[in-house]
């Protein structure tokens, strides 16, 4: 998360995003990046596209929220949200690390960035230590030069390579890749978030059992989800794979193979 908004902010910029998120990434947005002079602005009803909107301005440079977000399994309205990012001129970045890509494909819905942990599901085996990014490159960071002079201004480190315009649809590739290309470039040249190659062959090895991993997930956190609602000590379930939640026909329309295999419960 911290490259794929650093690619995009400084100082005196901020993101909206939802509350409903795992509290590494809420340690990350509240803090680290507050203390670089990046706000956050977490939505009280992440539900609501307006309640986005809201709170956005000429500052903004993304909204953020989690696909499945970890632990109250409050799935986000993608497709809602995405198109109050686009009419507000930011993208909206996804994290997709609960849902992985076999259940979820947030592009698909109108999300520009998506980013996972690839320690949890992707690596699947606690092996590695690594992220991922993936830039639609859908995003046009040419139509609001002020918002985002990053990408419409020379970068002097590449002999005045302008992002937007040489790396651009019109550019010299002919597809978007200014967003990811300054990532690769600048952020992992000069933050240093770039896996080895021995750990990037580790999850490229979890992929590769990650539907059948993800089937098996999925089928136990409904099986203990049910068995928890029906039990007599137990005040709640928060699994959107339960017909009594809020946000099953969320998981119906964004999840049809199942809602994840994280799930909460009070007692």
């Amino acid at each position: 998360e911290a490259l794929a908004i650093l690619n995009l902010a400084v100082a005196g910029d901020n993101v909206v995003a939802s509350p409903s998120l795992y509290g590494g990434t809420v340690t990350l947005l509240k803090n680290t990046l507050g203390r670089l002079g990046i706000e956050t602005r977490f939505v009280e009803d992440p539900r609501d596209p307006d309640a986005w909107s809201a709170l956005a301005d000429q500052r903004t440079v993304a909204f953020y929220g989690e696909s499945i977000p970890n632990p109250k399994g409050d799935i986000l309205d993608i497709e809602a949200i995405a198109a109050a990012a686009h009419a507000v001129g930011v993208p909206l970045i996804v994290d997709n690390t609960v849902a992985t890509p076999y259940l979820l494909r947030p592009i698909e819905w109108g999300a520009d960035i998506v980013v996972h942990s690839a320690t949890k599901y992707l690596g699947g085996h606690g092996t590695s230590i690594s992220g991922v990014i993936v830039d639609s490159g859908n995003f046009d960071y040419t139509a609001d030069p002020e918002r985002f002079p990053f990408f419409n201004t020379p970068d002097e480190s590449y002999n005045g390579l302008v992002y937007g315009r040489d790396l651009g649809a019109d550019g010299a590739f002919g597809v978007n890749l200014s967003y990811i290309l300054r990532a690769r470039t600048l952020g992992e040249r000069d933050l240093g978030f770039a896996s080895s190659p021995f750990n990037a062959f580790l999850i490229e090895q979890g992929i590769q059992t990650l539907s059948l991993r993800v089937d098996r997930h999925v089928d136990n956190a409904l099986a203990v989800a049910r068995f928890l609602e029906a039990h007599p000590q137990v005040e709640s379930v928060a699994y959107a794979g339960l017909e009594s939640s809020p946000y099953h026909s969320l998981a119906l329309k964004y999840t049809p193979r199942g809602p994840g295999g994280v799930l909460a419960f009070v007692i």
